[in-house]
């Protein structure tokens, strides 16, 4: 088994390490060309079970697991469980097809730092996996309007000014304040106070949930051609994990 660098903590400016296990080789594939188009992530490794995921995050170094939730002889919250009990500062991300609240409850309970629905736009995904990296605290979840209560949403309220839209546009092209900071030419200081004056003028939480108000109030653009499906949510809390992992797996490292 050829792997990459032994485990170590991320520091910003280094490309975030990422192994995706799903057993939809296809659709991991796409999402491997996906993620390593980016420069700041990488994906190290890749699985179709989580047997001996544990030891592949270990060998590997990485930052965030990308995981499914219905695989072959698979349960997620006892996978989360045990992953962040084992690894503290990994950051496991959940992307699945089940819109299922009580489930996502759990998982977020047994230590995910996120949930998300496979039909999020590409925007959503990248700020997820950024922000999981950026803030320790908070998990973003993303789920279709049906699974998302009304009363998570709230009022567009006060208009964003053209430079704070500006921002958020960007921000909806999963930008880093850095890297708005340089297409503005301004500070990443200014950045930041564009942001908290946007998040109490929409009355959100995040990123994410700003941009997607933002869209929904017609303040911005979506990212991309197409409308944004009706998504996304999130919430701050604190993960917390238990147990460690089970062996054997069969896995793809990169080379």
């Amino acid at each position: 088994m050829r792997t990459d660098d032994e485990p170590r903590p991320w520091r910003p400016g280094e490309p975030i390490r990422i192994v995706a296990v799903d057993d939809h080789s296809l659709l991991r594939g796409a999402l491997c060309q996906l993620l390593n188009a980016e420069d700041d992530l990488r994906v190290v490794a890749e699985a179709d079970t989580s047997r001996g995921l544990g030891d592949l995050v270990e060998s590997t170094g990485a930052h965030i697991v990308l995981l499914d939730v219905e695989m072959p002889d698979h349960h997620a919250p006892t996978v989360v469980s045990e992953l962040t009990a084992r690894f503290p500062g990994l950051r496991v991300l959940i992307l699945s097809m089940h819109d299922d609240r009580p489930l996502v409850d759990e998982l977020l309970a047994r230590g995910a730092h996120g949930y998300l629905h496979k039909s999020a736009p590409r925007a959503s995904l990248l700020c997820a996996l950024r922000g999981a990296m950026a803030h320790h605290t908070q998990v973003m979840i993303a789920l279709p309007c049906s699974a998302t209560p009304k009363s998570a949403f709230r009022g567009a309220g006060q208009s964003l000014s053209p430079r704070e839209r500006e921002v958020l546009a960007l921000v909806a092209g999963a930008l880093s304040n850095r890297r708005i900071a340089g297409e503005l030419g301004i500070t990443e200081g200014t950045v930041k106070r564009h942001l908290r004056n946007i998040f109490e003028k929409l009355g959100a939480a995040s990123r994410i949930e700003a941009v997607n108000m933002a869209v929904e109030a017609r303040l911005i653009e979506p990212a991309r051609k197409g409308p944004y499906p009706p998504l996304i949510t999130e919430t701050a809390l604190r993960p917390r994990g238990t147990t460690g992992l089970g062996r054997e797996a069969r896995h793809r490292t990169a080379r």
